[in-house]
């Protein structure tokens, strides 16, 4: 999979719905003993309230798991999971709580408000695209550390660190197609002497993505 939607962080948002709140959380998880780690983090902190309805999504197992936690059957959880899926985005869990305010909704307005709750979260959360890039690291001489600063933008590149000894060493990531035209004005420039060496291999957030 070379890219995935997920949220950034987490995010939490609310609102009253006839006297009923509705707190709506959202973490980027990545299995499912985190899930169920933040889900008893929540029931926790909201030991008094109704209930708290949860979904998560997986891309490990392309794993789905949701609970009603006591509302009517198909009214809560998933409305949850049918929020995130039709978001497209994976590895995280949502969780809904709800401090009952003493007026029905009816099993329409529990669709409506825990769907509400939901989007509410993965908004606060920051919906990004992840995608996977090569880790890699660049040594070169310092006259060429300015050209090669200029470079890695220009091809694609992001910086995550630079250390300065003898030489300098340029840490970055980038994805694979833009690694061979990198490699290729490097190679331009030092006559063959340099070259991005591939250090791993991880998910990055998409600007703008």
């Amino acid at each position: 999979m070379e890219q995935y939607k997920t949220v950034e962080a987490a995010g939490m948002d609310e609102f009253t719905e006839k006297r009923s709140r509705f707190i709506g959380y959202c973490r980027p998880v990545g299995t499912q003993e985190q899930a169920l780690a933040f889900l008893e983090e929540k029931r926790r902190e909201h030991w008094d309230a109704a209930h708290n309805v949860y979904a998560y999504v997986l891309r490990g197992g392309f794993t789905e798991r949701y609970s009603d936690d006591g509302e009517p059957q198909g009214t809560a959880g998933v409305p949850v999971l049918e929020v995130i899926k039709k978001s497209g985005v994976t590895d995280v869990c949502v969780i809904v709580t709800r401090y009952f305010g003493g007026v029905l909704l009816g099993a329409g307005g529990l669709v409506r408000a825990y769907s509400h709750a939901a989007g509410l979260a993965l908004g606060a959360g920051n919906i990004v695209t992840m995608q996977r890039c090569k880790t890699c690291l660049v040594s070169c001489p310092y006259d060429l550390y300015g050209k090669i600063a200029s470079l890695l933008p220009e091809c694609g590149g992001v910086l995550e660190d630079t250390s300065f000894t003898d030489r300098v060493c340029i840490k970055f990531h980038i994805t694979g197609g833009q690694l061979g035209l990198l490699n290729s004005r490097l190679s331009e420039w030092s006559s063959g002497s340099i070259q991005a060496e591939i250090t791993g291999e991880a998910y990055f957030p998409l600007k703008n993505g």
